[in-house]
């Protein structure tokens, strides 16, 4: 039975990353450094191809996709987005040590939400959805291999919640400019929601002429 690959890939890094900021639905773009990096890494490494392209609009993810693959078009999904952080946007967790909302967040359960962001499970509820849209039309057109660049947060939830081997979305954390590569058989998703986690991404390094000699 025909299977289908999806290929998820977080974003380069942010001027955000490098300060340790909660940034979520702040639209920062890559700085340099992760310009440089993602670069470097297609020079030295294989990502795999693909018949389709999806990405999160924010602008570091579309310019990753536009560093990673130069020559696709990618189709952004709004679902794609990373968790909105609300009051916390831009600020470390060393800044936030005296407020009150922020150490309730960080006790609290998938409920609770930043004053004015998003909640635990509205984040989990929205970015499930939009992957089963995703997959469920991969399956209807007959697409089997796609790419999604899209935001830690986002790959770390969907592989908590469908990938095999089970782990905890702290597990699957994943370095700007990596990810993961799934494998979905059509009778297993639709018996129980489930992928097969089955390469991490970038894979193979390239072959180069001087290696053979």
């Amino acid at each position: 039975m025909k299977s289908y690959q999806i290929h998820l890939i977080r974003h380069g890094i942010t001027d955000g990353n490098l300060a340790g900021q909660y940034i979520g639905s702040t639209d920062l773009s890559l700085c340099q450094a992760g310009k440089d990096e993602l670069r470097a890494l297609t020079d030295r490494f294989e990502y795999p191809a693909a018949e389709a392209y999806f990405v999160s609009p924010m602008k570091r993810c579309v310019e990753t996709l536009d560093i990673i693959y130069p020559e696709a078009k990618g189709i952004a999904i709004d679902g794609l987005r990373e968790c909105d952080f609300g009051a916390f946007e831009g600020m470390t967790a060393a800044e936030l040590q005296q407020s009150k909302s922020f150490a309730e967040w960080m006790a609290a359960d998938a409920d609770t939400a930043p004053p004015n962001g998003e909640s635990g499970r509205h984040f989990s509820e929205r970015v499930c959805n939009t992957f089963e849209l995703v997959v469920n039309g991969l399956m209807k057109t007959g697409v089997t291999s796609s790419v999604i660049v899209t935001h830690g947060g986002v790959i770390s939830m969907l592989m908590a919640i469908y990938g095999l081997p089970k782990a905890s979305p702290t597990e699957w954390a994943t370095e700007p400019g990596h990810g993961y590569s799934v494998r979905i058989h059509p009778q297993l998703w639709m018996s129980g929601k489930v992928v097969e986690v089955y390469e991490r991404i970038p894979g193979r390094k390239k072959r180069r002429i001087d290696d053979d000699e």
